[in-house]
């Protein structure tokens, strides 16, 4: 069995994971680490972790860790030996709110599970080959190459694992596909994938860019926050705005897009215009990637949002059907698992494919280290 786990600054998700054996293991959280109540560490994280464990029919034989940003530096899965490890943490400025909760998991981890090798993946890697001209901003190319400012990416595990599972379900090679994925969740994300390739993403150097998302901005004029900072808010109050008091959060008051629907229902013009405005900008993206690709196969809905909130997929693809793209309203509504919504004829298949995470990181864990 591998063990997956997923570390922030406070809390540990973790998951046991047979990779030929999907819908078997277990997994649950520890939160509140270094809290009032919680375990002291992630050493003891990981300690509670296993000892839940203890009476797992197979033994941990690896450790896959997600980490979200690689930089220009991990373009593929990597085993965790002390000169990676110092190499993620390099990375920290380009990842401050990410990496060092990764980090900490990680160093506890190889500490607790000394003996079994670990498997960083990174969630930028799917698209370190952006094509130039996607992954590049209109900075002054020194600056830009001193620090690393470029276009990175996210949720590429998700991206990658969703594209494979949509190929399948729509019984073609993925090589010969044209995608628009949609990787709708608190964090939310598009990306145009060609052939397996990711070619396109609306996330950039951090994952603030793009979609709006439950609690960040998405897109927003860049000369916003030196306006906020001329106002008199100081630099951290501005950060804290964008990536924790904007998105669905910033306009009606939840980051929940099921409190947003519900109170949608009820009449509130607040949670109408949030609504609106999350499903403009998919609506956007969809179609600037369709232009992007050339041809277009299929739209695929994942994540928690994507997976199970029909209003949003029917609004985002809304107005689309010269473009070929229309959603079926009952298959919409009905269903679960891997499916099909799109309407009978139309051109471009629409699909919700569930994403695995756990099971993409094990899977490369175990191609890395024979596992």
């Amino acid at each position: 069995m591998i063990l997956v786990l997923n570390s922030g600054s406070s809390t540990v998700k973790y998951r046991l994971v047979d990779p030929a054996d999907p819908a078997a293991g277990r997994g649950g959280v520890v939160e509140r680490i270094g809290e009032p109540g919680g375990v002291p560490d992630h050493t003891a994280a990981v300690q509670e972790i296993l000892d839940g464990l203890s009476g797992a029919p197979e033994p941990i034989v690896a450790v896959g860790h997600r980490v979200v940003h690689g930089g220009a530096t991990f373009v593929q899965p990597t085993v965790l030996d002390d000169a990676a490890v110092a190499a993620v943490r390099e990375l920290t400025p380009l990842a401050p709110l990410h990496n060092p909760g990764a980090l900490a998991g990680i160093e506890a981890a190889r500490r607790v599970l000394a003996s079994v090798p670990h498997v960083a993946v990174f969630d930028t890697a799917f698209h370190a080959g952006l094509p130039p001209a996607a992954a590049t901003y209109a900075l002054d190319a020194s600056l830009a190459a001193e620090h690393g400012i470029r276009r990175y990416g996210f949720h590429g595990i998700s991206h990658e694992y969703v594209a494979g599972r949509a190929a399948h379900l729509l019984g073609r090679p993925l090589a010969e596909l044209n995608l628009v994925v949609l990787h709708l969740g608190n964090g939310a994300s598009a990306c145009a994938v060609a052939g397996g390739r990711s070619v396109e993403t609306s996330m950039g150097m951090t994952p603030l860019e793009g979609l709006v998302m439950g609690t960040r901005s998405g897109d927003l004029d860049p000369a916003i926050p030196g306006f906020l900072r001329r106002t008199g808010m100081a630099d951290a109050d501005v950060e804290d705005l964008l990536q924790h008091r904007s998105g669905l959060a910033g306009l009606c008051g939840v980051n929940d897009m099921r409190a947003v629907l519900a109170r949608r229902a009820d009449g509130d013009p607040a949670a109408t215009l949030a609504l609106d405005v999350y499903c403009h900008r998919i609506r956007k993206y969809v179609g600037a990637y369709h232009a992007v690709l050339g041809r277009l196969d299929a739209v695929v809905f994942t994540a928690g949002i994507g997976e199970h909130a029909p209003p949003v997929r029917a609004l985002s693809l809304a107005g689309l059907s010269a473009f070929g793209i229309a959603v079926d309203p009952d298959r919409n509504e009905g269903g679960s698992g891997e499916r099909l919504i799109s309407a009978d004829g139309a051109r471009v298949a629409v699909c919700v494919v569930p994403t695995n995470e756990e099971l993409a990181i094990a899977r490369a864990v175990r191609e890395l280290t024979g596992s």
